[in-house]
């Protein structure tokens, strides 16, 4: 399996497979293709994975591509931002947003995960459910505007707003934090709330999601009569 990541703001996987050759996605995942491909729907894991799933943001059913010969496939982003390649050991898992995940190749499983404090699911903008991706394999998370990354020490930690972290290795730990000083809650702009990841691994930021996109377009907005 090959691939590249082409276009700008508004990018898109292109997966050159080879025969037997299959990738995955949550149904009508994939954009265009070109050649011999049969794609086949199903819970993907079993059924009680594929309830995980769902419960993580996530169709119950998914789709998986099996190319019959030398095969081309594409998957593009729903918004502006970036596709970011994670290879996964066997085992090795990255923890996302609801929306990460794009295609990944056969063998890479997505599984729920709930964040083990309560007041982080509540506050921390993330989600208290999130989603768990496994591997072996080759995984494609797409991202909203552009995506900082950044590879943490054990036990250094990244403040970042609520809502900005798009996925994390799973060795990291989130937990979220009242701002201090009523001052910088009520005057700051920066809100009550920041989530803090502490390290050891990788963790992927995003600095445009959809919810805050559409904050920021409210006030422009015409009224309701």
């Amino acid at each position: 399996m090959k691939y590249s990541i082409e276009g700008d703001s508004l990018p898109a996987v292109v997966v050159r497979l080879e025969a037997g050759e299959s990738m995955i996605s949550e149904v009508g995942g994939r954009t265009w293709y070109l050649g011999p491909i049969v794609t086949e729907t199903k819970a993907e894991g079993g059924l009680g994975k594929a309830l995980g799933r769902m419960f993580a943001g996530e169709s119950l059913f998914m789709s998986r591509y099996t190319a019959q010969g030398p095969a081309e496939i594409g998957f593009a982003s729903s918004f502006p931002g970036r596709i970011v390649a994670r290879e996964l050991a066997d085992g090795e898992s990255v923890i996302c947003q609801k929306t990460a995940f794009l295609c990944a190749t056969a063998g890479v499983e997505l599984s729920v995960y709930l964040q083990k404090k309560l007041s982080s699911g509540l506050v921390g903008g993330e989600g208290f459910i999130m989603q768990r991706i496994t591997g072996p394999g080759t995984v494609f998370l797409e991202i909203d505007g552009y995506s900082p990354v950044y590879d943490l020490k054990p036990g250094e930690r990244l403040v970042c707003d609520t809502g900005v972290l798009a996925a994390m290795d799973s060795t990291c730990r989130m937990d979220v934090e009242m701002v201090k000083g009523a001052k910088n809650i009520f005057l700051g702009g920066e809100g009550m709330f920041d989530t803090v990841i502490t390290g050891p691994g990788k963790v992927y930021l995003q600095t445009m999601t959809i919810a805050r996109l559409a904050g920021l377009m409210r006030p422009f907005l015409p009224a309701k009569d």
